[in-house]
């Protein structure tokens, strides 16, 4: 049995060779065969039959290819460019190591010390690092959750991750068109689109969505979004997309264990993102967005639900089939976005190993499509441990491969949708990323969803400047294995 599966290894890079390059398989010999008929021909007696053939055959010989070229090119969908990116810095002064987390949450007479216990344990195996960071208004015994410290909290992140962005791509904020900003759980009015608006003093015209409610894979929902409104926006039009999450008002305080999880998970962070029809100066193209929704269901549509427990404090719950319903999510979504960018082979042994089991009524595996043969990087959500090694057990990856995702959820914590920005930065820089690279990028949400974007290339980073900035020296370090297990 090992001999045979070593000699099918060594003979797939054969096939994946034949069947993905199957069209120049074909074309060559076809190619040679009219080159040599018509060399056995000759000039003379090619242009004699073309005169021969009727007037109206020439003309559509000649306009049908020309107009079908003139409307695909008319109807095809813009490109879409990611002009660049920055992630929110966060401070020394707002880091909560373990001892201090679990200090405070002892002093916080709304804890008992069963749950102190408990977030004790959950800390140990989450993944986190001593230096993700909490608000300001975290900080204090106990805990502000009032509207201006969230309102603070909010411009805080948003203000600092525009301002580096506008500063490193030079753009003005005349200059945008569209405005796109996702927070699942602070909807304020005015809102945060309203609260740019005012800050940077916008154009009139401009716009602007706010995006509530979507949960961590918002920030994906938001870059489709933006896509659908750049194609019918003048050419050459920029979007700005604004990805955060407020922690502030959404600490429990509780004793549901459920509803705890979150307090040991979330931490503070925000992404801008600036997109473009305009491919001059960007730094990555928009190959594919796929959205994939199971709130169909009863089970997928309550396992991420904010609700009040039973003495009235506001959490969300977390169900314990979270990671089987993620699952399903993620083939949902897999099966939607295989077909749009593995290669020739890999859909080959998909659909053969999809008819074998129709046939002998599911008594073999089905085959994993291959994705590393379609990405070099893979931003996973760091919504946990749980989730990134699931997903790396799913996709069949590698340690590298979701060593992004390992090392942004040590170093910064869930930072809901933002948390693929920080994973890319973190691509960028340990100086992986080079000019070609294809990166997909997958994010889970409340509902449920699972929503991922396919990127390519165009033009790495020059330096190591972002959130990674002091710290990419130091990592990727070692996680201990009941962090892991």
């Amino acid at each position: 049995m090992t001999s045979s599966s070593g000699q099918l290894k060594r003979l797939k890079p054969l096939y994946q060779l034949a069947v993905n390059n199957i069209l120049a398989v074909v074309a060559v010999p076809l190619a040679a065969a009219v080159v040599l008929k018509a060399a056995e021909l000759g000039h003379e007696e090619i242009l004699a039959r073309a005169r021969a053939l009727p007037p109206a055959h020439l003309f559509l010989a000649a306009f049908v290819p020309a107009a079908a070229a003139v409307v695909y090119l008319m109807l095809r969908p813009r490109a879409v460019y990611m002009v660049d990116y920055a992630c929110f810095r966060t401070s020394p002064n707002c880091r909560v190591p373990f001892a201090t987390f679990l200090e405070h949450s002892r002093v916080w007479p709304g804890f008992e010390e069963r749950s102190v216990r408990f977030m004790t344990r959950l800390l140990e195996r989450s993944g986190l690092g001593e230096e993700t960071c909490l608000p300001y208004a975290q900080h204090y015994i106990p805990p502000s959750r009032d509207l201006e410290s969230s309102r603070a909290e909010a411009e805080l992140i948003i203000f600092s991750a525009i301002d580096d962005l506008l500063a490193k791509t030079g753009i003005s904020p005349q200059d945008i068109d569209i405005l796109v900003v996702n927070c699942s759980l602070f909807a304020p009015t005015p809102s945060f689109t309203d609260m740019i608006i005012n800050r940077y003093k916008l154009r009139k015209d401009v716009r602007n969505v706010h995006l509530s409610g979507m949960g961590c894979s918002a920030g994906l929902i938001s870059v489709g979004l933006v896509r659908n409104l750049l194609q019918v926006a003048p050419k050459g039009a920029h979007a700005l997309v604004v990805s955060t999450e407020t922690i502030t008002p959404n600490y429990y305080m509780g004793q549901e264990r459920a509803m705890l999880l979150p307090n040991c998970l979330f931490r503070m962070g925000g992404a801008a993102v600036l997109l473009s029809t305009n491919g001059a100066k960007a730094r990555f193209r928009l190959a594919r967005v796929v959205r994939t929704l199971t709130g169909a269901q009863d089970g997928a549509y309550h396992c991420v639900y904010q609700e009040e427990d039973g003495r009235g404090n506001v959490g969300i719950n977390l169900s314990k089939d979270l990671m089987s319903i993620a699952g399903d999510a993620l083939k949902a979504n897999i099966t939607a976005m295989g077909p749009l960018v593995l290669p020739a082979s890999e859909q080959l042994l998909f659909a053969l190993s999809f008819m074998a089991r129709k046939v002998l009524s599911g008594r073999i595996k089905p085959y994993i499509p291959d994705f590393r043969t379609a990405f070099e990087h893979f931003c996973i959500h760091a919504g946990g441990r749980a989730v990134i090694d699931e997903l790396q057990r799913s996709l069949t990856l590698s340690d590298e491969q979701v060593e992004a995702s390992r090392m942004t959820l040590h170093r910064f914590g869930n930072t809901s949708s933002s948390s693929l920005w920080y994973e890319l930065a973190y691509v960028e820089a340990k100086g992986r990323m080079r000019k070609g690279d294809r990166v997909w990028m997958i994010g889970f949400g409340s509902g449920f969803k699972c929503n991922s974007a396919a990127w390519e290339c165009i033009r790495p980073a020059a330096n190591a400047d972002g959130p990674w900035a002091t710290c990419i020296h130091r990592y990727p370090v070692d996680i201990p294995d009941v962090l892991k297990h």
